[in-house]
């Protein structure tokens, strides 16, 4: 049991029904819940000075707060966590959310790309927030592996996979690399490679380069280290994010503050900082998982939520995530289902194409 389930077991159920109703009210409208509102909706009749009291004491204990002078409170981050994990009804998916969303997978034509960019767009488009699709790696054995020289700071990795899917991808060599170094290394990972993806690659290559250092010349060893680390290493993750829907996080209502959070917010996006944190975020567990301002690094200066589910291949590991940006007065209860669906629609996807 977390501090928050503590605090929710140990308030009577009054104190519970004007925490649940403040967070509902903020959720609901955005704007601050007052005394006087509670007092014709909730199932006791108390007074006004009564709910407040009770309101005075959920603000000792760091769950709500008074954002401007007037009596109406809002939850804190903690309150918000807190309602999250202990109160939050999860309603069922609609017919309607549910149409527009399983329309984006009705071609067969399309690459699992496009596909996937309808996806992302439908998903911001029925949650009203930001979407987020990090697509997977392509996971296949390589079959060959070639390094192409472009210039004295320019190359080019070309992975021939054993399904016949080829990619590349340029990159800046180390210094001092000649057509034979390039040649030495793309000899040294062949020799590796069958049968192996680029992740087996990965945690053979080190040991395999210091078992055979006589084998391969230093500037040949650089080549395989900066050629793998294209696709694996920091900074340089092959996983594509998708964004769409950062209009909807940019509304006529928001202050000049906020449009400035949400800014720096796309800004890092764009950025890819920290893109990979995602799938960390979500492989601690199955299913949805709802991050709260500075919950994740990633959305603490923006003030935003994320509401992000992974999502798996035929042989249930997790190889990507889905996920919702929006302002912390999200509708979680309808936002959850609808993440959690389109995670397994991108699944079964994947799943399908591959």
């Amino acid at each position: 049991m977390n501090d928050g389930q503590k605090i929710l077991g140990e308030m009577n159920d009054r104190s519970r029904e004007v925490f649940r109703r403040v967070v509902e009210g903020y959720l609901d409208s955005g704007e601050p819940v007052g005394s006087r509102t509670l007092t014709r909706t909730l199932s006791e009749k108390v007074s006004a000075a009564t709910i407040r009291n009770v309101m005075q004491d959920l603000e000792f204990l760091g769950l709500l707060d008074s954002p401007h002078v007037s009596a109406g409170r809002i939850p804190t981050q903690t309150g918000l966590r807190m309602f999250v994990d202990g109160l939050l009804e999860v309603g069922d998916l609609g017919d309607d959310d549910r149409q527009k969303l399983d329309a984006t997978l009705t071609s067969n034509t399309d690459d699992v790309s496009n596909a996937l960019d309808r996806v992302s767009a439908a998903l911001s488009g029925v949650t009203r927030g930001a979407s987020l699709v990090l697509t997977p790696k392509h996971e296949a054995p390589i079959k060959h592996i070639e390094f192409v020289s472009l210039g004295h700071d320019r190359a080019l990795v070309v992975l021939v996979f054993g399904d016949g899917h080829v990619e590349n991808r340029l990159f800046s060599p180390p210094p001092g690399q000649t057509p034979s170094s390039m040649r030495e290394a793309a000899n040294f990972l062949n020799a590796l490679i069958e049968g192996r993806t680029l992740s087996d690659l990965q945690r053979e290559m080190k040991t395999e380069i210091d078992a055979r250092r006589q084998e391969i010349d230093s500037l040949a060893r650089e080549m395989v280290d900066s050629g793998i680390a294209v696709w694996t290493g920091e900074g340089h993750h092959h996983e594509r994010l998708i964004v769409r829907g950062r209009s909807n996080l940019l509304g006529a209502e928001a202050d000049e503050a906020e449009l400035d959070r949400i800014r720096s917010l796309f800004d890092d996006l764009e950025r890819k900082r920290d893109i990979a944190e995602f799938l960390e975020l979500t492989e601690a567990g199955d299913g949805v998982r709802i991050f709260i301002g500075s919950e994740n690094k990633l959305f603490s200066l923006s003030g935003s939520s994320l509401v992000v589910s992974p999502y798996m291949n035929s042989d249930r590991k997790i190889i990507g995530a889905v996920g919702v940006i929006g302002p912390t007065r999200l509708n979680y209860g309808r936002i959850v289902p609808i993440v959690d669906y389109t995670a397994q629609l991108v699944g079964k996807l994947i799943s399908d194409r591959s």
